[in-house]
């Protein structure tokens, strides 16, 4: 029973990892312009189908699928910047019911095109067993959480270092005072977006190298992505691992202790608690007054 135990929280700060992947450009977005992208976990499969065609098509590994992901998704975050950053009224509402039909659109252009089968990596090297004495995990899940930790590194520096990341931070604090001290809040809103197209497109690929597809998948990883977001606190990138990995390890105990079937109930038992103790999130920052 203890490694069994030991075997599924392993497994949850690794599928943890992947989450955090997920949720990473949806947190960015929401605390840049206070908006949830509703088409996010689309963007996301949109990247993962294109490492399918690249897989079967070419017979390459999913990896290399990464440059024409960023290219395609960039451009499809790109144009929901678009359509956003055009709405002027009550602009919370409406852009939650605009991205909401980007994602319908999108989820319906992956059916016309790759048809609804689920679709999983064939890749022997992928999903090759690696060993760490009573653990194991397939060498797909260990290059997913590598790549969230150093992807999650580089936003954190890119958001502490470069001129571009203090500009999207200030428009999140204050876009007004943003605006009087040079910054231009379109402009930064829109490297936003695109910053979290490239995040969703490796998300994507690392999606696709470590589980299955199909083309209904889009809105719940959107679900799980607001969920972290809300877990983590707006603003806190540290607080996104954290909170997806809380999350993986709660789904992964419920599956090995309980049942599968109660997998998501756990997710959201543990969303509504940390809601009802922490309502800033579990490294979020209070709201200031004045």
């Amino acid at each position: 029973m203890t490694e069994l135990v030991l075997q599924a929280l392993y497994s949850g700060v690794l599928a943890g990892g992947a989450y955090a992947l997920v949720a990473l450009g949806l947190a960015l977005v929401f605390g840049t312009m206070r908006i949830i992208n509703l088409a996010h976990g689309e963007l996301v499969l949109l990247a993962a189908y294109i490492a399918y065609t690249v897989e079967s098509r070419l017979g390459a590994s999913p990896l290399a699928a990464i440059p024409v992901a960023l290219l395609v998704v960039c451009a499809a975050a790109a144009a929901v910047h678009f359509v956003v950053a055009r709405i002027r009224a009550d602009r919370e509402i409406n852009s939650l019911i605009a991205t909401f039909g980007i994602g319908v659109i999108l989820t319906n252009a992956i059916l016309l095109i790759w048809s609804a089968d689920v679709r999983s990596t064939s890749s022997p090297w992928l999903q090759e067993a690696v060993v760490a004495g009573p653990l194991f995990a397939m060498r797909g899940e260990l290059l997913s959480f590598g790549a969230s930790l150093l992807l999650m590194g580089g936003l954190w520096w890119w958001l502490a270092k470069s001129w571009h990341g203090r500009a999207v931070r200030a428009v999140a604090g204050n876009r007004d005072a943003a605006q009087l001290m040079g910054v231009a809040p379109g402009r930064a809103e829109l490297v936003a977006f695109l910053v979290a197209g490239m995040l969703a497109a490796c998300a994507g690929v690392a999606l696709y190298s470590v589980g299955v597809i199909q083309p209904a998948l889009g809105a719940a990883l959107t679900v799980k992505a607001f969920v972290i977001t809300v877990l983590a606190g707006v603003g806190s990138v540290p607080g996104v691992l954290l909170g997806a990995m809380l999350l993986g390890v709660a789904e992964a105990l419920t599956v090995t202790l309980a049942s599968s079937a109660l997998q998501e109930l756990a997710g959201m038992g543990l969303f509504l608690l940390v809601l009802f103790v922490l309502p800033n999130g579990l490294l979020g920052a209070r709201a200031r007054r004045g």
